[in-house]
């Protein structure tokens, strides 16, 4: 089978990312740069392709068969609905669009002519979640009740000089980092229906939040509770938790979600199972089996560059559809609301 041309779109810090895994790969290569940056024509001749300043350029030229958007926010849709013009696969960094409105167009637009879209929600496709995925539906802790979620870090000073726009509106953890958590309960537990908020920014005393508590309401009854901030040191995290991306530190003793049923509780993403014997009734009076399910942490970038080979191919349905993309989005304007 002959490899697949994939094109960048973007040569930032993801996009040079996505152009790494894509050399190492055995069923793609790099087809093409995208981007108007002067650097991006030295890093194109260092990687010996052909650099364009503009996407039509080189959808015009019909030499490649997916393409991957990691371009600043504002221009996703513009740029999503000439691939589908074009019939050409893609790979849409979260977020799917800059708006909610620009995201349900493009859900139709997709919808219509059946185009082949998957949105880089790549938690998605970690060892992590789908282990943890499994313990819940094989009903290792019965119907879910309750759900805990964390995101706490400590943003340094120089992340913020280094992005100003980061400190205004539309920069806040909730627009940044909350989309990820998001995808990650919808995936685990459920569709969101209800959310309220309560946000401050008493520490960094930014124009955008540094600290929100969320509520959660889920279709199957199950309430949750979040709390996200960028000015805590913590390390109740996904990123400090999981070992995925080595430029974080790991605490192998945290966990970031702690979801709870009717039978037993899992820790993620320490994989750590809290539950009563089968042959006993659930009481408080009663000890509770623990049990540990090793899993095997892999690139959950590499898969999902896998993933998108196939869904080119038309050998699979996206794991992450231009629809998830856009429910998660929708639940995470909706959070933002709220505390606004």
């Amino acid at each position: 089978m002959s490899r697949l041309k994939i094109a960048v779109v973007g040569a930032g810090l993801i996009g040079r990312k996505h152009i790494a895994l894509i050399q190492q790969s055995d069923e793609c290569e790099l087809a093409a740069v995208v981007d108007p940056d002067d650097a991006s024509l030295a890093l194109a001749e260092k990687l010996g392709v052909p650099r364009y300043v503009e996407l039509d350029a080189l959808l015009a030229e019909r030499k490649t068969d997916g393409v991957i958007l990691a371009t600043p926010n504002h221009m996703h849709y513009s740029q999503a609905m000439s691939c589908i013009c074009a019939d050409v696969a893609m790979l849409i960094e979260k977020p799917i669009t800059q708006t909610v409105e620009q995201a349900k167009a493009l859900v139709d637009a997709v919808n219509k002519v059946q185009a082949r879209v998957i949105v880089g929600h790549h938690r998605m496709h970690s060892a992590i979640m789908k282990g943890a995925r499994a313990i819940i539906e094989r009903g290792d802790i019965g119907e879910i009740v309750a759900v805990q979620g964390s995101a706490l870090f400590y943003k340094p000073d120089d992340y913020f000089i280094a992005g100003d726009w980061r400190t205004r509106t539309g920069g806040g953890p909730i627009l940044i980092n909350m989309v990820h958590e998001v995808g990650n309960l919808r995936y685990l537990c459920g569709e969101i229906v209800h959310v309220q908020a309560m946000s401050s920014n008493a520490q960094r005393e930014f124009e955008v939040e540094d600290t929100v508590a969320i509520l959660l309401r889920f279709e199957n009854g199950a309430v949750g509770t979040f709390l996200l901030s960028d000015t805590a040191s913590s390390c109740k995290s996904w990123e400090q938790t999981a070992q995925e991306n080595l430029d974080y530190h790991h605490d192998p003793l945290e966990n970031c979600y702690h979801i709870a049923g009717t039978r037993g509780s899992l820790s993620i993403p320490t994989m750590t199972v809290h539950r009563f014997d089968s042959g006993n009734e659930p009481s408080w009076y009663q000890a509770m089996t623990v049990d540990n399910f090793a899993v095997e942490v892999t690139d959950p970038l590499q898969s999902q560059l896998e993933h998108f080979c196939r869904v080119i191919r038309r050998d699979e349905s996206p794991l992450v559809s231009a629809e998830d993309g856009y429910r998660n989005l929708l639940v995470t304007e909706q959070i933002a609301d709220a505390a606004a």
